[in-house]
């Protein structure tokens, strides 16, 4: 996709949404950290349903660490993966309380360095929270970038890269949620929404939805 067209492109889907953010529900740096943790291979809705009660309980690494894993499950039981996830979560939880204060890093190292955080929470964290212009990959913008036209990539961290080639600077800030919504609305992975989509013009997707 040219440069111009990419301008476009962001032009439109920021007329749609001026200041697009998570759906994931969260109090503060920390339960957003936890969120993001959780939804891996699981949807935002179902996150949430299961933090409800738990941000309720919980909103600190130490009271994270006080609950405990066992009872952690009991709350996130209906999420994928939640042996796992509830684990690294009780993990990440005594990270940051004996090496950062109890604070959420602002490094990226730092952060990618918890149980359980790779590459995309912590490009989620950084953008969310410490207003960086990062993009994280998911499966909405896996499917999106490609099947547009708009960064190719066989991995999401090329995808990632070429993205943050393409976009212009003044979208970088909210790029990556512009692209999830797109792609979790209109952009569908079955059957994209393309009568209603506002960038059909400019995408070079060959199997377009009438």
């Amino acid at each position: 996709m040219k440069k111009a067209a990419v301008a476009e492109f962001f032009e439109r889907l920021a007329a749609c949404i001026e200041a697009p953010t998570t759906e994931l529900d969260y109090r503060n740096p920390y339960t957003l950290l936890v969120a993001v943790v959780l939804s891996a291979q699981a949807t935002d809705k179902g996150v949430n349903k299961a933090t409800r009660a738990l941000f309720e309980e919980v909103e600190t690494p130490a009271e994270m660490v006080a609950l405990g894993e066992a009872r952690l499950k009991e709350h996130i039981k209906t999420i994928g993966l939640y042996n796992m996830k509830a684990k690294n979560v009780i993990a990440l939880s005594q990270a940051l309380v004996e090496e950062h204060g109890g604070a959420v890093p602002s490094d990226r190292a730092a952060l990618e360095a918890l149980p359980g955080v790779g590459r995309k929470t912590a490009n989620v964290v950084l953008n969310t929270v410490f207003g960086e212009p990062t993009i994280a990959v998911d499966t909405h913008i896996f499917r999106l970038a490609n099947r547009s036209g708009l960064a190719p990539g066989k991995t999401p961290r090329a995808v990632e890269d070429g993205l943050n080639k393409v976009v212009p600077d003044r979208f970088k800030q909210h790029a990556h949620h512009w692209l999830i919504l797109h792609g979790r609305y209109v952009c569908k992975a079955r059957t994209p929404d393309c009568p209603a989509c506002v960038v059909r013009d400019l995408c070079r997707y060959k199997g377009k939805t009438a």
